[in-house]
């Protein structure tokens, strides 16, 4: 029986899945009009890591790959690479000083979900915990939208988030929740130390056991006559904030 595989699009995501992932490609397919220097550069690397490379036609690739925006390069992945996520037992490290961890409870737009990462990674997030159910997982999408940060940072899927948020705490965490309704402003708030922020999903934010499990719920200052931001611009405000009080020595 012929090998379940998936496809990686996009430049960023193919480069990164071939330098950091955990899991190699199958082989790496580019347009053949593709004669620039990002293709030049994927082709060396696959070369460099024995890993089939093959030219085909461009409408071969969109065929292949139809939901991706994949700009002439992608990366044929054995099926189970979807599932590749860090082990829960990362999470039994007691917390270090500087930890800094994302919680997203039940994002389920891939878009949001790839861009909560790229984010993540660029501000030095430790490990991003998602719930494994009723949430996005990491399919192409999500990790085109991530452009390679799914590669870099720990994703960490768990079956009780519940009981993860709990172990956190134990471990000496102190959890920062995201709520509408929450009296503390975001930028009011000690971000420094080994800090868990818990965003929640679309729509519903933060589910009432997750709130329950935090040690302080906070609020992101709103001006005009928006309700609420989309959860990946949340994310990048929320982690920022903690990136200029850890920077600035809070």
């Amino acid at each position: 029986m012929a090998e379940r595989t998936l496809y990686i699009g996009g430049f960023h995501a193919v480069m990164a899945v071939l330098e950091d992932g955990a899991v190699k490609p199958l082989q790496v397919l580019l347009a053949q009009h593709r004669q620039d220097e990002r293709s030049r550069r994927v082709g060396e690397l696959a070369r460099a890591l024995k890993v089939p490379l093959r030219m085909i036609p461009k409408a071969d690739l969109d065929l292949l790959a139809p939901e991706l925006r994949h700009q002439g390069v992608l990366a044929m992945m054995p099926a189970e690479a979807a599932g590749d996520y860090g082990g829960e037992d990362a999470l039994d490290l007691p917390a270090g000083a500087n930890a800094l961890i994302l919680v997203l409870d039940g994002v389920q737009d891939p878009h949001n979900l790839g861009a909560c990462l790229r984010t993540a990674e660029a501000a030095g997030v430790h490990a991003v915990v998602v719930p494994k159910d009723r949430a996005a997982g990491l399919t192409p999408i999500v990790r085109k939208a991530a452009a390679g940060a799914a590669e870099r940072v720990p994703v960490i899927a768990v079956t009780n988030l519940s009981r993860t948020l709990q172990k956190l705490k134990d471990r000496g965490y102190w959890l920062t929740g995201l709520a509408g309704e929450a009296t503390d402003l975001l930028y009011d708030a000690d971000l420094t130390g080994p800090r868990v922020l818990v965003l929640g999903a679309e729509g519903e934010g933060l589910r009432r056991l997750s709130k329950e499990h935090c040690h302080q719920l906070v609020r992101i200052p709103m001006a005009g006559k928006a309700e609420s931001l989309n959860v990946s611009v949340a994310a990048g405000v929320c982690l920022y904030e903690a990136v200029r009080q850890r920077q600035q020595g809070r």
